[in-house]
C-alpha cells in the first residue's frame, strides 16, 4: 500500500490517520506541492486531478481522501472510524462533511493560488479569505459537539480525523480558537494519541524537505 502525499496537505493527514488508527503498514511517497510536483506529467499520470493524496493498492489507485477513508473502513472494519448504528454513523459523516464539503475546498491551495494570482488578493485578503471559512464552519461545528473528547462517541472517528488537520490550518493561519472550546479539547485530546502524533505534518519525511 502506498500513499502519496504531502506533509501539509490536510487531505493526506486525514489518510495518514486512519491508516494509522487501523495499523496498516504503507508506504509514503511525497509530492512536493510548493514544487508543482503534483501538476507534472508523471504525477498526473497516477493521479489525473494532479491532487494529492493518492492511495495505490492491489486493486489500483483512489483520489480522494473521502473515498479512501470509506474504502479503507468497509475492507479493514477494525477498529472503526465509522461506527455506531445508523444515527450514529449519520453524525459522524455530517460533521466529516462539514470539514472535507464546506471548509477544506475553498481553502486549499488551488483557490488561495487563484485568489492571488487571477484577482490579485494580496497576502493579507488571502489570510482574511481564509479565516472567514474557518470561522463559519467552526462555528456551526463547534455548536453540534457534545461533551466528549471526540466529535462523537469514546472514540476516534472519522469527523475527529476530519477535524483534526483542519485545526491544525486554522492555527498555521492564526485563527482565533477562543470560541471553540470544544474543538479545542477535542484537538488536544486526539493529538495525545500515537496514531494522530505520528500522522501529524511534523513527523513526516517531506517536512524537512
Amino acid at each position: 500500500m502506498k500513499l502519496y502525499s504531502y506533509f501539509r496537505s490536510s487531505a493526506a493527514y486525514r489518510v495518514r490517520i486512519a491508516l494509522n488508527l487501523k495499523k496498516l503498514d504503507h508506504e509514503l511517497v511525497p509530492v512536493n506541492l510548493l514544487k508543482s510536483e503534483q501538476t507534472g506529467s508523471d504525477y498526473k499520470g497516477i493521479n489525473p486531478q494532479g491532487l494529492v493524496p493518492t492511495l495505490e493498492v492491489e486493486s489500483g489507485r483512489l483520489s480522494q481522501s473521502m473515498a479512501m477513508l470509506e474504502w479503507l473502513e468497509e475492507t479493514c472494519p477494525e477498529p472503526a472510524i465509522i461506527p455506531g448504528d445508523a444515527w450514529q454513523k449519520a453524525q459522524i459523516r455530517s460533521l466529516a462533511n462539514l470539514i472535507s464539503c464546506d471548509i477544506h475546498p475553498l481553502n486549499n491551495l488551488r483557490v488561495l493560488k487563484t485568489l492571488q494570482a487571477e484577482l490579485g488578493a494580496t497576502d493579507e485578503q488571502k489570510t482574511q479569505w481564509y479565516q472567514h471559512w474557518i470561522q463559519v464552519g467552526f462555528d456551526a461545528f463547534e455548536q453540534q459537539l457534545g461533551d466528549s473528547d471526540f466529535c462523537v462517541g469514546d472514540t476516534p472517528t472519522l469527523a475527529d480525523i476530519c477535524l483534526v488537520p483542519q485545526v491544525y490550518n486554522a492555527l498555521r493561519f492564526k485563527v482565533p480558537l477562543t470560541d471553540y472550546p470544544k474543538i479545542r479539547k477535542i484537538y488536544q485530546h486526539c493529538n495525545e494519541l500515537k496514531a494522530f502524533i505520528d500522522a501529524s505534518p511534523e513527523q513526516q519525511p517531506d517536512s524537512t524537505l
